[in-house]
C-alpha cells in the first residue's frame, strides 16, 4: 500500500501550484528535503516504489521545472535485461546547489554544494562543491566565486 501511495504523491507533486507544497509532498514521499527548497513544476523522480533515502535534497536547493532525478535505470521485460548493466543508486544535491531546467541525474551522484548544474544536462559523475557544470555528459565549466570561500583561500599559506 505504501508504493501505492508513494507514486499518487508523486503524481500529484509534479503539478501542484506552489513550490512549497510541492517540496512537503516529496517529503511525504519519504525523500530527504531541506529547508528553503524550491521545486519546480514537472519534477520526475524514477525510482522503486520500495525506494526510501534514495533521494536526498540539501537546504536552499534551488531545482528549476522539467528536472529527472533517475535513482534506477533497468530493461524491465526486456530479453536484454539479463547482458546489460542495472543502475541503482542514491542521489544527492547538497546545499546551495542550483538544478537548471530540462537537466537530468543519474544514479550514483552527488551534486556538490553550492554547484550550479546547467539547463539540458545530463550528470553522469559527481559534481564538484563551487562548480559549474553543463553539457552531456556534464563537464567542468569553471568554479563558483564567493566570499565565503575566497575568503579561505586567503588565509592558507
Amino acid at each position: 500500500m505504501r508504493g501505492v501511495l508513494k507514486k499518487v504523491l508523486k503524481l500529484l507533486t509534479k503539478q501542484m501550484p506552489i513550490y512549497q507544497l510541492r517540496s512537503a509532498m516529496l517529503r511525504w514521499c519519504g525523500y530527504a528535503v531541506g529547508k528553503d527548497v524550491s521545486v519546480g513544476e514537472d519534477l520526475l523522480i524514477i525510482d522503486e516504489l520500495s525506494d526510501r533515502g534514495m533521494v536526498t535534497i540539501g537546504d536552499r536547493v534551488a531545482i528549476s521545472p522539467r528536472v529527472t532525478l533517475v535513482v534506477s535505470s533497468r530493461p524491465n521485460s526486456s530479453r536484454i535485461a539479463p547482458y546489460v548493466p542495472v543502475d541503482h543508486g542514491p542521489i544527492a544535491i547538497e546545499n546551495d546547489a542550483w538544478i537548471g531546467t530540462g537537466v537530468v541525474i543519474l544514479p550514483n551522484v552527488t551534486i556538490g554544494e553550492g554547484s550550479v548544474v546547467a539547463a539540458n544536462s545530463a550528470v553522469t559523475k559527481n559534481v564538484k562543491p563551487y562548480t559549474i557544470v553543463g553539457g552531456s555528459p556534464a563537464k567542468m565549466i569553471r568554479e563558483v566565486s564567493v566570499p565565503w570561500i575566497e575568503e579561505t583561500k586567503s588565509l592558507v599559506p
